[in-house]
């Protein structure tokens, strides 16, 4: 895959995964009606509304923005567990299969977005010195 393809497969995946959690964040803050009553049907209080809202922008802010790539670790995590969750509790109630591939759908964008992510929104993978690992050569070689 061509850096450019690659660019544009990142962000195109990005905006409609895990950016878009910003509408659902909005949505579940000001607890709209369809988030009350989609909270209801799957049996949780109107209280997790906040809690979700809040994460939800908070996680697609941190995978939108620059920098921060512990945090974006963190909020892909989140959005893996929110889909997940999601997709288990529409089963648990009996929902139709639409419903339970829905958020299923929205985990393979999140998930291609964080495989595609470029480098500087990664973190560093740890450089293993040998000489700090197994010492230096002098310190290998046999006494003589």
């Amino acid at each position: 895959m061509t850096p450019r393809i690659k660019t544009v497969a990142y962000w195109t995946t990005t905006v409609l995964g895990p950016t878009s959690f910003v509408i659902g964040g909005i949505l579940s803050l000001t607890q709209s009606e369809e988030v009350t009553a989609g909270l209801q049907h799957l049996g949780y209080p109107a209280y997790f509304a906040a809690i979700l809202g809040a994460w939800k922008l908070l996680g697609a802010m941190a995978i939108t923005l620059p920098g921060l790539p512990r945090l974006k670790e963190g909020a892909y995590a989140g959005f893996f567990f929110d889909l997940t969750a999601a997709a288990v509790s529409h089963m648990a109630v009996g929902d139709s299969a639409g419903d339970i591939v829905a958020p299923l759908m929205f985990l393979a964008l999140v998930v291609a977005s964080w495989s595609l992510r470029p480098g500087n929104r990664r973190l560093a993978s740890p450089v293993r010195d040998e000489a700090y690992v197994f010492g230096s050569p002098a310190e290998l070689a046999p006494a003589a």
